[in-house]
């Protein structure tokens, strides 16, 4: 298992590689000058020189990549170029809201999609299982931010259920994070939910028809010792892949949903970021966000093991 991972840790070094490499050239040959944008159009020529032969942005661009990239490699990500904050700090500080509402959305996710996907297989071809697929393909069919502007709409503004936008820590006022979390987990948990519906339903059916169930039911063992004890657990298989996957999916779609419920997490960093051509700062947020992707994924084919102990990491 060590080898196996190392092995897997060895190969998202190139992965890596590869993304900075393609956020360097897209930032940089976009078109925006972001010494103008902090200085203003108006600004006298000498000073722009100045400020940009300050921030490095006068050398050319292979060698502003290879003095990013070896910092990088001694764990500096520069500092922003709007607040001079350090990119590590600036992620790190923004980093418990994205979390938070990953973490929110995925509950809600895994506690919506597994028992309507459950119950859509096991009545197959019922008026539970029709329903259960018209509401998993309005969830996988409707982007997260025109969720978020309708439930503002219908439960903020018409209802006035729940504060429309914002963010107040756990620790300052639990009930008031529930109340401003509820929505955004919503919007971006809808379209897993309806996956991961759909995904139990296909799993759960396929090995409901495998031999080794009909002949669980030949010997009188009944349907729910069937369907717990024997079917369940390999048909999480799938789903499991379908977890890992779409976890560092999240993390990125939270970029709209935290942009749409104006919540200072790092998808509101990376969207004010880019209008404002902070480099350093989407730089960072993308490698990280690439990373935690490629973990998600590992940590996805280490639990296979847990749940089907004939795959192996040779």
């Amino acid at each position: 298992m060590a080898r196996f991972i190392g092995s897997r840790l060895v190969t998202t070094i190139p992965v890596l590689l590869f993304v900075s490499i393609a956020v360097f050239l897209m930032l940089h040959l976009t078109p925006g000058d972001p010494v103008k944008l902090m200085l203003g159009e108006d600004a006298d020529p000498e000073s722009v020189v100045a400020l940009r032969k300050e921030l490095g942005l006068d050398r050319p661009l292979p060698i502003q990549y290879l003095r990013w990239l070896g910092n990088l490699l001694t764990g500096d990500l520069g500092r922003s170029i709007r607040t001079n904050q350090p990119v590590l700090e600036a992620i790190t500080s923004r980093l418990p809201v994205t979390l938070e509402l990953a973490f929110l959305s995925m509950l809600l996710a895994l506690a919506i999609g597994l028992p309507t996907g459950i119950a859509a297989a096991i009545k197959r071809n019922s008026p539970v299982d029709t329903a259960s697929t018209t509401v998993a393909l309005m969830g996988v069919s409707l982007p997260s931010f025109f969720v978020g502007i309708l439930l503002i709409l219908l439960l903020a503004q018409r209802l006035r259920l729940l504060p429309p936008s914002g963010y107040v820590p756990f620790r300052d006022d639990p009930v008031q994070n529930i109340k401003l979390m509820i929505m955004p987990s919503i919007a971006l948990g809808a379209a897993l939910a309806g996956i991961l519906s759909r995904m139990m339903r296909s799993s759960l059916l396929e090995v409901l028809g495998a031999d080794y169930i009909r002949t669980a039911r030949a010997k009188g063992m009944n349907d729910r010792r069937t369907i717990v004890g024997h079917a369940l657990k390999n048909a999480l298989l799938p789903v499991v892949t379908v977890v890992g996957l779409q976890m560092g999916a999240l993390l990125g779609g939270a970029i709209l949903t935290e942009t749409i419920f104006a919540m200072p997490g790092i998808g509101r960093l990376v969207v004010d970021s880019i209008f404002a051509r902070d480099f350093p700062i989407v730089q960072g947020v993308v490698l990280f966000l690439a990373l935690v992707r490629i973990m998600s994924n590992l940590l996805a084919d280490i639990a296979y093991v847990r749940l089907d102990p004939r795959i192996s990491y040779a």
